[in-house]
């Protein structure tokens, strides 16, 4: 089984090179499971539920997010309704939606769990705890499981990996919008890389306005980020998968630019 992730959405140009390349590279990379780290497709805060609806028309299977799902508060709504807008699964007992969900694919299940780290992140359930807790319950239905760890800290992320190794097929990062070259598959058959990347503006900081952002560097003082204009890409990985075991055998990093 082949499966695409792909790195965070950052506003309209990353909605602009994720509508172009998403559908050529399932059939480029015959991809029968696809998720999408969307949370920040909205002006690089939150995402709206018109947003959502079009990334799984356009072959998303399932939807990620992080710290900025809460941003735009018409979602609240959604991810009530739609479980294939995932929030992170360690927000405590009383918040909106699901932080996991076990999907149809051809004749096989796969689960995706979302969870976000606690350093330099606003301090939430502990990840690791839950993750022990939905792995768990979702290997009950299928081998093959899928983990967006979105935190800032490398050492956090490549904790999950090992934490999590054997158990799970895949273990990816997101939110640092930066892709590293950590690609591997771990000893117990989990693949893994500390950040899929940026889907969004290329001469930019992490998606924002680089005047902005080295404005704020160089003065301390507030500002609005929005997002860089001009050229856009879009990043992730494509990992390959035993159907039967949920081992994995290959993870490929990917990078598709879209003009100006």
């Amino acid at each position: 089984m082949n499966i695409l992730m792909v790195g965070d959405v950052f506003g309209e140009p990353g909605r602009a090179a994720l509508a172009k390349h998403l559908p050529r590279l399932r059939h480029e990379h015959a991809i029968d499971f696809c998720v999408v780290n969307i949370e920040n497709a909205a002006s690089g805060f939150g995402v709206t539920p018109a947003m959502a609806r079009q990334a799984l028309e356009q072959g998303a299977d399932v939807l990620t997010s992080g710290n900025h799902i809460w941003d735009r508060k018409e979602i609240i709504e959604y991810i009530v309704k739609e479980n294939l807008l995932l929030r992170p699964a360690n927000y405590p007992t009383g918040a909106p939606g699901v932080g996991s969900v076990v999907v149809k694919a051809g004749t096989y299940q796969v689960g995706v769990l979302n969870v976000q780290g606690r350093v330099f992140l606003p301090s939430i359930d502990c990840p690791f705890v839950r993750a022990d807790e939905e792995v768990a319950r979702m290997r009950a239905a299928t081998p093959l499981i899928v983990v967006d760890m979105h935190a800032e800290a490398t050492s956090e992320k490549q904790a999950m990996g090992w934490y999590l190794d054997g158990r799970v097929s895949a273990v990816v990062g997101t939110h640092s919008h930066v892709q590293t070259a950590d690609e591997r598959i771990l000893p117990g058959g989990t693949a893994y890389v500390t950040d899929l990347g940026l889907t969004g503006p290329i001469d930019s900081v992490i998606g924002v306005e680089k005047e902005l952002a080295i404005q704020r560097f160089l003065t301390g003082m507030p500002n609005r980020f929005e997002p860089a204009k001009g050229r856009a890409r879009l990043q992730g990985a494509v990992i390959r998968i035993d159907a039967e075991t949920g081992r994995a055998s290959g993870i490929e990093r990917l990078q598709r630019d879209l003009p100006a």
